[in-house]
């Protein structure tokens, strides 16, 4: 049980691999209790697996598209730990890419579903257990992505969420303030994870030509996630982009 005169609780999604799994583990060794949210229960064991001595993790397995699942996740970190302070809202996917005209309405709805609708079911499962908590109040961090300011090619999907995802933050940081819940992004370019394998065999850039991209470690980006979350709540970064240093970003397109 966590220290509720100190309280550090965290709910980590997609936590069974790449980001969410760096991130759950930089928590962990700094004395967050973290649950581990993702669609696959071995991996998410294995991300248990990883983590210190002494650790306290719990692997839910949780589809974030499934209202059901989302409050039965919440409910069971509230049932171990107490409380819920943090939620590190990663869960998404990128999708088939290909040309706009070829994509399929189902591929559609499979990247909002998750990429929008779960992380509107998780924020608002979030909310509620902040609000309701004593003492009230805790932070949500939403994992943006630099497609969230300016898209690749073939990526319709995954850009319009992500610009959803900016608006989600910013609903979510006014709507929060009567309950001491702060709400920020981290746009993420070019962690080194299994989505992003495609940057360091060649990947499609806006003048049609293929290039190889660098990329950063995935803890760089938990670093500045632990940052983010170690704040009082009287503080926030509302918006922290963080990517590798010569990626084509400024200057895309």
């Amino acid at each position: 049980m966590s220290d509720m005169n100190n309280p550090k609780v965290a709910v980590v999604t997609g936590a069974g691999s790449g980001i969410g799994r760096a991130v759950a583990l930089t928590l962990a060794a700094a004395g967050w209790s973290v649950t581990l949210a993702g669609r696959r229960a071995k991996a998410l064991e294995e991300t248990a697996g990883l983590a210190g001595e002494g650790a306290e993790l719990l692997p839910i397995p949780t589809d974030v598209t499934d209202p059901a699942d989302v409050a039965a996740l919440f409910s069971a970190a509230r049932d171990r730990f107490g409380r819920v302070d943090l939620l590190f809202n990663n869960a998404g996917t990128f999708g088939a890419p290909g040309p706009l005209e070829d994509l399929s309405y189902e591929d559609w709805r499979t990247v909002v579903d998750v990429n929008l609708n779960g992380a509107f079911l998780c924020a608002q499962a979030a909310f509620r257990a902040m609000k309701d908590q004593s003492p009230q109040g805790g932070r949500i961090i939403n994992n943006g992505s630099i497609s969230a300011h300016v898209p690749r090619p073939h990526s319709i999907a995954y850009t319009a969420t992500k610009h959803a995802m900016t608006g989600l933050t910013k609903s979510l940081s006014l709507d929060g303030r009567p309950y001491n819940i702060a709400c920020g992004q981290i746009d993420i370019g070019n962690a080194a994870t299994e989505m992003t394998g495609r940057m360091q065999t060649g990947i499609l850039q806006a003048n049609g030509e293929l290039a190889v991209e660098p990329v950063m470690d995935a803890a760089d980006v938990a670093r500045t996630v632990l940052h983010m979350a170690a704040l009082p709540l009287e503080a926030n970064v509302q918006f922290a982009t963080v990517m590798a240093t010569g990626m084509p970003y400024i200057g895309r397109g």
